[in-house]
């Protein structure tokens, strides 16, 4: 599998952000990770990146658990948060650029960052200051420096935030094109986006894990509703796998 979770628990203070969660995700998935604000979410997705420790168990990607091998993980993970850090006072290109030397992309540099521009939708852009973009085009550039290392593993935390459903289009479809060869895992609160996207959901309510199926299968379970039917329904009241 690329990404394994393994009673996977996250403890601030009194509260239980994530409650010993296991799952796993195959390499050509693309898997919805749902769930109400606070549920556990970006919490759980900044533990498989490495950029949060676990109280408790363990998180693998590709084979090499996390806590062990960050620089690894850093290499093999690309990552949008859901807050978007970016350095205004950069450049588009020059920030990419940037990004490209921590990869070490070497004699790859200049033809890596012109494939992500490409791919993003930010010709147009390219000799802005990040700071001067709109809200959707600060998420395209987001975007782009979670691929230019062209990771194994993608996780976007509300990946079409701020765009405008043109641009919704577009992402969405490289997203799928990502996923055909990589493995995917995207948290959004636009069921439309998961119905159009995702193979499999995994929905998190209160720190656990209360579905964790293929899409069909979940939308068979419960006929005549939709996702956001079943989301609601699921997450109305805590149930504990």
């Amino acid at each position: 599998m690329s990404v394994k979770v393994e009673n996977l628990k996250k403890v601030f203070g009194e509260q239980i952000a994530v409650n010993s969660i296991s799952f796993e995700v195959e390499k050509g998935e693309i898997v919805g990770f749902l769930g109400p604000n606070g549920a556990g979410k970006s919490t759980t997705m900044k533990m498989i990146t490495g950029y949060l420790p676990a109280n408790d168990g363990d998180a693998w990607v590709c084979g090499k658990k996390v806590s062990d091998n960050l620089i690894e993980t850093h290499k093999r993970v690309g990552y949008l948060p859901e807050s978007n850090p970016l350095y205004y006072d950069m450049y588009v290109r020059e920030y990419l650029q940037f990004l490209a030397g921590v990869h070490q992309l070497g004699t790859n540099t200049d033809k890596r960052i012109d494939e992500v521009i490409e791919m993003t939708g930010l010709q147009l852009e390219v000799k802005k200051k990040i700071g001067s973009l709109s809200k959707g085009y600060k998420q395209r550039v987001g975007i782009a420096q979670a691929i230019i290392h062209n990771p194994d593993v993608l996780i976007l935390d509300e990946p079409t935030s701020g765009l405008d459903p043109n641009q919704i289009v577009d992402i969405r479809e490289l997203i799928k094109q990502f996923g055909r060869k990589k493995t995917v895992i995207l948290s959004t609160h636009i069921m439309q986006e998961v119905e159009a996207m995702c193979d499999r959901v995994i929905i998190i309510n209160q720190g656990n894990i209360v579905a964790n199926d293929k899409l069909h299968n979940l939308t068979s379970q419960y006929p005549n509703s939709n996702l956001e039917d079943i989301f609601r329904m699921l997450t109305k009241n805590l149930v504990v796998n």
